[in-house]
């Protein structure tokens, strides 16, 4: 029997094959934690919204710095495989 060294994130508890990848998830995730509570603090939403966007904008996060460096239509063009878009538009009329 091999033994096969995994990483989990103790933030939503996924499992990553190299520590590289679980640190850059980690950063992405706490990204997405400290979003939501500017947004919650600043505006009346619900959690789950903050939330959704939190993760959003964290996962875009170097799309969001190219679009305040002067390019926003980075923004708006999706990534191969990104549902997160689909995901907030689905909370926010639903």
């Amino acid at each position: 029997m091999a033994v096969i060294a995994v990483w989990k994130c103790d933030r939503d508890g996924a499992m990553f094959a190299n520590k590289k990848d679980a640190e850059e998830h980690d950063k992405m995730l706490e990204l997405a934690a400290t979003i939501t509570s500017l947004i919650e603090r600043e505006v009346s939403i619900d959690e789950s919204l903050s939330e959704a966007i939190g993760l959003l904008l964290a996962k875009r996060s170097d799309a969001l710095a190219k679009a305040c460096k002067g390019k926003p239509e980075l923004l708006l063009a999706e990534e191969a495989g990104d549902t997160e878009n689909n995901n907030v538009t689905q909370i926010s009329t639903g």
